[in-house]
């Protein structure tokens, strides 16, 4: 049931999308709305009505809210500021935690019915410590903007215009003080469009950087340490890079798993999950860690120099396969048919030319991880077309509050 009033409309909220909107319906046209959930009669005002298929709204006011409701962890993202003043980055902040990975599981399932075309319910999981933190303060990294009034702060929903906060509760306490601090201080000499980051490393110390940085710093995962570039790429939340390591190294079929293979390690950046191989599987284990960046590429080939078959090598991932396509020799081949092959791309997936030359090799087995569950599911439905099957699959709440989530599977080749 949907209606208006004083320009506004009442909307019946039906289910969840990706993104961090819900869907609701109005006079038969599909509405992404957000700051609400499934199950509630919200008032909204509609943002953008320029596509005949969908249009988009804010929630302002909740008339029957959902049992699963709570208030915001992040006041200034709460519904008692106007939804063009509402902090982005935690658009599920207001439902009870366990009931917002409830919300991702049903995302997830959808995507892979939907673009994936298999049947599979894949429940994602809390990370140890998440629960009783009630999800707050697990970001290890931080970025905020500037503006030409020299203000400091994260930008709005949906918008790229900075906005004052007093508090940052998904940051590690550390880097929270850090950057209040810092937005306290002020700075009129602050460059508009400009950027702070702040970093909390391994041993605590929070570092901030303006611009890029490529000086290392260190990083731990169990007892290994790693070097990563200290406004480089590294999994955000404080404890994804041991469940991530864990999940890779339970995830590989050991009877597939040939450590004398050309194992690959595909958007590999400092050699997280290489290591993850090669800690299971034995020193000898060889693993090419592929990343396009050369100054994470740099720290992989430091990171990985426990393992005597170990190398990194800075390429495109399509570029480097379809060059290994064209000029391999038959006793490459056979290496490669053997191979186990960790795949970790960005939100846009690993797409048709990389999931394309990994099958056209016969690579033995593929294991995922994936940031987007829709991506991930495109590529499910082009491994299958390839006679891959996804067997093993978990998934995981590396990101509380948000949307994201993050997913490991494993395909396999028909035998």
């Amino acid at each position: 049931m949907a209606g208006t009033t004083d320009g506004l409309v009442e909307l019946d909220v039906l289910t969840v999308a990706h993104g961090g909107v819900s869907v609701a319906r109005l006079e038969g046209r599909v509405v992404f709305v957000s700051d609400t959930l499934p199950g509630e009669r919200v008032l909204a005002r509609v943002t953008d009505d320029s596509k005949s298929s969908f249009w988009r709204a804010e929630t302002v006011e909740v008339l029957e809210p959902s049992p699963h409701r709570r208030p915001h962890v992040w006041a200034a993202a709460g519904l008692e500021r106007a939804p063009e003043d509402r902090a982005g980055g935690a658009e599920f902040g207001h439902i009870d935690l366990a009931h917002q990975r409830a919300l991702k599981t049903d995302v997830l399932t959808d995507a892979l019915k939907r673009q994936g075309r298999i049947d599979r319910v894949v429940e994602v999981a809390a990370l140890p410590g998440d629960e009783e933190s009630d999800g707050l303060g697990w970001r290890t990294r931080l970025t905020l903007h500037t503006d030409g009034r020299g203000a400091l702060g994260p930008y709005a929903a949906r918008s790229h215009r900075v906005i004052d906060v007093d508090a940052h509760p998904l940051a590690r306490p550390a880097i929270e003080a850090a950057a209040l601090a810092e937005a306290r201080a002020g700075s009129s000499a602050r460059s508009e469009g400009g950027e702070l980051s702040f970093a909390e490393t391994a041993d605590g110390d929070v570092l901030i950087s303006s611009g890029r940085h490529d000086d290392p710093i260190l990083e731990r995962v169990g007892d290994r340490l790693f070097r990563v570039a200290r406004t480089g790429f590294w999994q955000v939340h404080r404890g994804a890079p041991t469940a991530l390591t864990a999940a890779v190294q339970e995830a590989v079929d050991a009877d597939r798993f040939d450590p004398a293979a050309a194992n690959l390690d595909l958007y590999g950046g400092v050699g997280l999950l290489a290591a993850a191989l090669g800690d299971r599987f034995g020193r000898s284990t060889r693993v090419t860690s592929v990343e396009s960046d050369a100054v994470a590429t740099g720290f992989a080939q430091e990171n990985l120099a426990d393992w005597v078959g170990a190398s990194a090598v800075t390429a495109r991932v399509d570029r480097y396969l379809d060059r290994v396509e064209r000029s391999a020799s038959s006793a490459e081949r056979r290496r490669l048919a053997g191979a186990t092959v960790v795949l970790d791309p960005p939100r846009s997936g690993a797409g048709k030319a990389v999931v394309g030359s990994l099958t056209r090799l016969g690579v033995a087995q593929v294991v995922y991880v994936a940031c987007d569950p829709v991506a991930f599911a495109r590529d499910v439905a082009l491994f299958g077309e390839a006679g891959y099957t996804l067997g093993r699959a978990q998934a995981f709440d590396l990101f509380p509050h948000t949307h994201h989530l993050e997913t490991v599977g494993t395909f396999t080749r028909a035998d």
